[in-house]
């Protein structure tokens, strides 16, 4: 297995930053201690950090520090290099690389960005730095609006110059491509690039990716943020210099457009507040005023109440100079761009050749489940065999930004719950590009369909003491609609919980889609994403406090979901007390439903009673279970009580930064899952997708 790849650019505004995002998540997949190192970087401007060494480093917490990450800034290298001392450059360059080496188990390299004044030298610069530190390379070009032979000459010009210092190539990846191009590059690629290229990729631009956010609109006009300052991550799809009347705007506004107008246009503004508001317009993305002028004291007071207001700046130039500073702004993936990090990382999964980049780069087995491996796997599960998941909490902007994306991931269909055209104006609003087509908009308030399920759940329910008009009134209940979808296989299975109790998303289940045919209780887990590995706790959500043979089956729906997602459970039933040493009820609840375990599902290895350190840490569990095969190894943790379970996922969690997706339910029919109502957009995908691999069982 390589150890380190080096990854440069053919010339500046590749789309570097989503290759290397690409790259790292997919080592990720294999080892989890992998370094970012960037020998070169641009000069400091007012003290700013390089941009995807700040990405890198905050997005995967490297514990690495940011002087640690690279080595010269350009003018420094420039001034070492002219003088003649390349030994000293190279061997500086070495000890960090070679000090970074041995703390991880693998490092990516990032060569420099061939922006600013001597840009020329950085070509045989790279090629110097990946050759002494015996680094292949993987070389990025750039097809935006360019011709065949534009695309393809600084490709081969990087690749001579890689091979005349003995270079191995790894391969070429061409970013930023137009839409229709991608077939006749890779032939090209082919004919033109020579062998040593290695394997050849095409990814296609995104117009996400190439949209400046209203922050960085902000930071790079120098503007002050009068209002909307929560929607700072709206999309400026393009600019429009507005010096025409409000009537004759109107007729020109674009959806994700930013208005430049003078800072006395007040009655501009306010026109493109309620424009963006009517269903009959566009919505604009934000607005900038110019000329230093802001709103009078009355029109700020006003805006001031407004929710959901779209961001205005203020700069001191006037309307001109302001749109030719615009037009200069540019868009790049940084630390507080998740939409743009999830967008950048399916395009690499995508178009890239993972096959190949894998076979070159990481072609042995990772050892165990790496957190990783383990969200990428749940995609490809999920993709063999898709599913309709519903979500009814249409309403919730988490959800909305969570359909983006998973429609991006294209491994699951869905359909959101809630009024079409608010859900449609929101997701405009938002700046999200969203395919209504494909994930369908129903309205409990407005649709034959609430009629059927009423009659349905009225014939369930009716023994309970539930009248048909009961029955009525729930299905104008997200909750109820959703699960009923669910129940008639209109759905395959439901996600909610962003806005709603626990209690609300899973009580329906309860009463109508109830448990398995040999199952009693109803319990979940949670997969807990640790930095080196993936185990999973249960029950941490729902039974308070179960009996013994409660615990038992809880333990072996855990065992089984656990499998059902790849990792080898090996169950460790906790107490506080390992092996025959302690006494007392609970440690004997334990026991007893260890032995039940047992009974019922030998084909699972299982110990307990056993502590959590002799569980998990391979001396602590060799001490005290010698002969154990799960002490010290366990995958599967079973709590013996609801306060504990609950308790310590969520003390993990916090102080361990890992990440917890669940709870994922278990033991129903078919599969509704909950949500806590302070998710994150990341869970919402998660959860989503190991809904769809549940119900792949059915």
């Amino acid at each position: 297995m390589i150890k380190s790849i080096f990854i440069s650019s053919a010339e500046p505004y590749s789309g570097k930053s989503l290759i290397t995002l690409g790259v790292y998540e997919t080592i990720l997949r294999k080892t989890p201690k992998v370094a970012f190192f960037k020998p070169i970087i641009r000069d400091s401007i007012d003290g700013k950090k390089d941009k995807n060494i700040e990405l890198i480093c905050s997005r995967y917490n490297l514990t690495q520090s940011y002087e640690e990450s690279f080595v010269y800034y350009r003018k420094e290298a420039q001034k070492l290099i002219g003088k003649g001392n390349i030994d000293e450059f190279v061997e500086t360059i070495l000890l960090k690389f070679k000090a970074l080496e041995e703390e991880n188990d693998f490092i990516i390299v990032e060569g420099s960005d061939y922006i600013g004044e001597g840009s020329y030298f950085e070509f045989d610069i790279n090629a110097l730095v990946a050759k002494n530190l015996g680094l292949p390379v993987l070389i990025i070009g750039q097809g935006l609006g360019r011709a065949l032979d534009e695309i393809l000459n600084p490709l081969t010009m990087a690749i001579e110059t890689f091979h005349h210092q003995d270079t191995k190539i790894l391969g070429v990846i061409i970013n930023r491509v137009q839409e229709g191009r991608k077939k006749e590059l890779l032939k090209e690629m082919k004919n033109q690039l020579p062998a040593i290229s290695g394997f050849h990729s095409v990814v296609p631009v995104d117009p996400i990716l190439s949209s400046p956010t209203l922050r960085e609109v902000a930071q790079q006009l120098d503007a002050h943020v009068l209002f909307g300052e929560d929607q700072l991550d709206n999309l400026a799809t393009s600019f429009q210099s507005v010096a025409m009347q409000l009537n004759n705007y109107l007729k020109m506004m674009k959806d994700g457009s930013v208005a430049i107008t003078p800072g006395d246009r007040i009655d501009i503004l306010m026109g493109a507040l309620q424009a963006n508001r009517s269903q009959n317009f566009p919505s604009i993305s934000g607005m900038v005023l110019t000329g230093g002028f802001d709103p009078p004291k009355e029109v700020f007071k006003l805006l001031e109440g407004l929710p959901n207001m779209f961001p205005v700046l203020s700069v001191k130039d006037f309307t001109f100079q302001t749109s030719v500073n615009a037009g200069n702004v540019s868009s790049s993936i940084t630390n507080l761009s998740d939409r743009k990090i999830n967008i950048a990382l399916e395009l690499f999964d995508q178009h890239v050749d993972l096959k190949a980049f894998e076979e070159r780069v990481v072609s042995t087995q990772a050892a165990g489940m790496t957190p990783k491996m383990f969200i990428y796997q749940l995609q490809k599960l999920a993709a063999s065999n898709r599913k309709r998941i519903v979500l009814p909490e249409g309403n919730d902007d988490r959800v909305l930004q969570s359909i983006e994306i998973l429609q991006k991931k294209d491994v699951v269909d869905m359909i959101v719950l809630g009024n079409a055209e608010e859900i449609k104006n929101r997701a405009k609003t938002l700046g999200l590009i969203i395919d209504f087509d494909k994930t369908a908009i129903i309205d409990p308030d407005n649709t034959t369909k609430s009629k059927g399920y009423a009659k349905e759940l009225f014939k369930l329910r009716k023994k309970k003491g539930v009248s048909l008009e009961m029955a009525t009134d729930l299905m104008h209940d997200v909750s109820y609609f959703g699960t009923m979808m669910v129940h008639k296989g209109e759905a395959d299975g439901m996600v909610s919980g962003a806005a709603h109790t626990t209690q609300h998303t899973i009580r329906p289940a309860l009463q109508f889609i109830k448990t398995k045919p040999g199952y009693k209780v109803v319990s979940s887990v949670f997969f807990m994403l640790l930095d080196d590995r993936v185990v999973a706790y249960g029950d941490c959500a729902v039974n308070p406090n179960p009996t013994a043979e409660e615990l038992a089956e809880i333990a072996i729906s855990s065992a089984e979901t656990t499998l059902r997602f790849g990792i080898e459970p090996k169950v460790a039933m906790l107490s506080y007390s390992s092996g025959d040493s302690g006494k007392g009820e609970e440690v004997e609840k334990v026991r007893r439903a260890t032995k039940l375990f047992k009974e019922k599902a030998p084909q699972f290895m299982v110990e307990g009673p056993i502590q959590y350190d002799a569980a998990v840490d391979i001396a602590v569990g060799l001490k005290k279970l010698p002969n154990s095969e799960v002490a010290g190894q366990a995958t599967v943790l079973v709590f013996p009580d609801l306060n504990t379970g609950n308790n310590t996922y969520k003390a993990v969690q916090r102080e361990t930064g890992a990440i917890a997706i669940g709870p994922v339910l278990q033991g129903l029919n078919k599969p509704v899952n909950d949500l806590s109502r302070g998710c994150l957009v990341e869970d919402i995908v998660n959860t989503v997708i190991i809904t769809a691999i549940q119900a792949q069982e059915g």
